[in-house]
């Protein structure tokens, strides 16, 4: 669709990762059809949401706490494979089981106040006007790059885990890897494994936990994650709160002096980093593995940011704008939570829009 008429729907769902696809099978589940009630956008060039974009190493017996869409079990994924094609193939099979024809490639430009009470929300393929939004955008295109003095000057290589290409290009170089999260620590001990001289450095150390991950030990994370958004503060991830698990990996990499942290560095040099007590660690590479931020900046129309610089949630729903819902944001950032909060936007919806459902 390329022409450029405002088109009326009663919902948009931007995104089509597992908060997107989850909405939009509650939406249809509720009795709206794609392309006459709602309709779903998606930037990404083909199904699979972020997870089409991870490295190739990434394979899918690595992948934590993948949960299934409602509605549809992957069953007999080979964990060898990456996860990228395993879930990529998911999510494709899944948007056709569900008829939901999602619109891609489409950039979302912006969401204004729209007449009649409406939403409008720009885009590459045109206008759509709508009476309520699910925005399940999530974060994977908005990479947090820490500044620190000197950084312009570094002379080696410089990335960070949205664009990580897999271990086998580091061979041989000193990596410095930033960051002490999962995805920090599985390209920690992928590069050393490749011969890679590695040091790791981190904010604040690292907080693995022992034993398993209870049932109530997530509700509990989910439920500091969850103040935080109800405060209008901005979300912090569900895995910064749990900790990181120790498995099998993770003890070899230790015993291994792997994950020897160094506390975080005061400034970078032309070749490597370096800190205020004299120390310093020549370097090849720095490997920002330093998270992501919420994709909400063509929300910014609609002046949803609370004073802390958050949006404030009141469960999916912006407690500036009853008709906007966030899925995938904060403590719905997990893939069992997007599907739960797609479901729960969905319930909300149907009351803000009235019976019947889908009626104009």
């Amino acid at each position: 669709m390329n022409d450029f008429r405002v088109h009326e729907v009663d919902a948009v769902v931007i995104g089509a990762g597992q908060a997107g696809l989850s909405s939009a099978y509650h939406l249809r589940r509720a009795g709206l059809v794609p392309d006459r009630d709602f309709v779903v956008l998606d930037h990404a060039p083909r199904p699979g949401g972020a997870w089409q974009f991870r490295w190739p190493s990434l394979t899918y017996g690595k992948v934590h706490g993948m949960h299934a869409l409602p509605g549809m079990e992957l069953t007999g994924a080979d964990p060898a494979r990456p996860s990228s094609e395993v879930i990529g193939a998911y999510f494709a099979d899944y948007e056709t089981t569900f008829d939901l024809r999602v619109h891609r490639p489409v950039e979302v430009s912006a969401v204004r106040e729209g007449e009649g009470g409406r939403l409008r929300v720009e885009t590459s393929e045109g206008g759509w006007s709508t009476r309520a939004l699910i925005n399940a955008t999530g974060t994977w295109d908005r990479p947090f790059w820490p500044r620190y003095p000197g950084q312009e000057t570094f002379r080696g290589r410089q990335l960070h885990t949205a664009n990580y290409p897999g271990p086998e290009e580091f061979a041989g170089l000193r990596v410095v890897v930033v960051g002490g999260g999962a995805s920090g620590t599985q390209h920690l001990m992928e590069i050393a494994d490749q011969g890679a001289v590695t040091t790791w450095v981190t904010r604040r150390p690292p907080v693995f936990r022992e034993g398993p991950f209870t049932e109530e030990w997530g509700r509990a994370a989910v439920a500091m994650v969850e103040e935080r958004v109800r405060q209008g503060l901005p979300p912090r991830s569900v895995v910064s709160v749990t900790g990181l698990p120790v498995n099998e990996a993770i003890l070899a990499a230790r015993a291994k002096g792997v994950l020897d942290r160094l506390p975080m560095f005061d400034r970078i040099t032309p070749t490597g980093v370096a800190w205020d007590d004299g120390r310093t660690v020549e370097a090849d590479v720095i490997l920002w593995a330093t998270g992501f931020r919420p994709v909400i900046d063509h929300l910014a129309p609609l002046k949803l940011r609370a004073s802390g610089g958050g949006i404030q949630l009141d469960g999916t729903r912006a407690v500036r704008d009853a008709r906007v819902h966030l899925v995938g944001y904060g403590p719905s950032a997990s893939t069992i939570g997007a599907n739960r909060a797609g479901r729960a936007a969905v319930r909300e919806i149907k009351q803000l829009l009235g019976a019947p459902l889908g009626a104009r």
